[in-house]
């Protein structure tokens, strides 16, 4: 089933419609406790007219768990909710990725539509069709690919959002620019970020939406080169779970569009090594990333343990450390590898050679 993405200018009209056009005897509406409190309003008295049931969990993603989607299951459950039933989605990456995928197992699949309300759910988690859970200390390790019916994307959540969470979301869109071309890149490595312009932002949403889309309709299974979207995400993934391992408390653990930012520094490191990536847009990429997301905080100690996390990673097929690559802005290499020695260097460029 094809999804529909709204790039939305009336957040309830938009709704209105995709819930008139999704099957649906009952409307369930899954939030956090803080997307319930900053983001439900701007749409509350429309659910109101469908008598939706509220589910609401914990925010943030140590709570992406076989406890929380468990929760989500029973409170379906005893809502009432048949196979004809609707979930809508609001909120960010942790609510859709999740909610996605209770509603892809239950019943054996109810519709879902996503609202996401973080700039890191619209251009990523929302769209694409990944649902899934972290299980085993590892991120999405259990999940399904299921289309939303509908994805609503409206730049009016973003005015509730900090700053980090704006620079994560916009780490994957500077991925989708990488990966695309050098007109989009050079405007995201000029935008200010720190204090955007929401209406520019939303155009650019748009756009890195539509990279993501296009990818994904040539390969929605991941076998050939929807994996150019896992560009950064070797390296990040295994910051960001050393992050988690490392702290059982938001704030010392690394937010997943920061761990992505520092790896697509570390790969396009190796890119530059074994591709030919040209180390100018290297290190003006590297730049741009220090001056808005810092420094990540790891030691050369820590470099066995991180090789170890991208081992586990669900893109590689055996011992072997696989990456997508770039000769180029736009030019993409998957299905490579690179030695553990290689790896160190990137992490040791990541660490100290801005």
């Amino acid at each position: 089933m094809q999804q529909r993405v709204i790039i939305s200018q009336d957040i309830e009209h938009d709704l209105a419609q995709a819930i008139a056009e999704t099957e649906h005897d009952r409307v369930f509406v899954l939030t956090d406790d803080i997307t319930q409190e900053c983001c439900l309003p701007k749409v509350a008295s429309l659910f109101a007219k469908h008598n939706a049931t509220t589910i609401t969990i914990r925010h943030d993603d140590t709570n992406k768990t076989l406890a929380t989607l468990a929760d989500v299951w029973t409170a379906l459950q005893r809502g009432g909710a048949t196979r004809h039933s609707l979930l809508v989605n609001l909120g960010g990456g942790m609510v859709t990725d999740l909610g996605g995928f209770a509603a892809a197992t239950f019943k054996r699949g109810i519709n879902f539509i996503n609202i996401p309300t973080t700039l890191l759910a619209m251009v990523d988690a929302a769209v694409g069709g990944k649902t899934g859970i972290n299980f085993g200390g590892l991120k999405n390790e259990v999940g399904a690919f299921a289309n939303a019916r509908y994805v609503i994307v409206n730049t009016c959540f973003l005015d509730t959002l900090d700053t980090a969470n704006l620079c994560s979301g916009y780490a994957e869109m500077l991925k989708h620019s990488l990966i695309s071309n050098a007109q989009m890149w050079a405007e995201h490595v000029n935008f200010d970020i720190l204090q955007p312009d929401l209406a520019e932002l939303q155009r650019m949403v748009a756009a890195s939406i539509a990279v993501k889309e296009h990818i994904v309709a040539d390969d929605p299974h991941e076998h050939g080169i929807r994996k150019a979207l896992n560009f950064g995400h070797t390296i990040g993934h295994a910051l960001e779970e050393f992050s988690m391992q490392q702290s059982t408390t938001p704030p010392g653990i690394l937010l997943h569009g920061y761990a992505v930012a520092f790896g697509l520094i570390g790969e396009l490191y190796i890119s530059a090594r074994k591709a030919g990536f040209p180390t100018a847009r290297l290190h003006q990429t590297a730049r741009f990333i220090r001056e808005n997301y810092g420094a990540v905080a790891f030691t050369c100690d820590d470099y066995p343990t991180l090789l170890n996390l991208m081992r586990h990673d669900k893109k590689n097929t055996s011992d072997t450390i696989n990456f997508t690559l770039l000769h180029d802005i736009g030019d993409i290499r998957i299905n490579q590898t690179a030695t553990d020695e290689e790896i160190r260097e990137a992490l040791d460029f990541i660490r100290e050679g801005y």
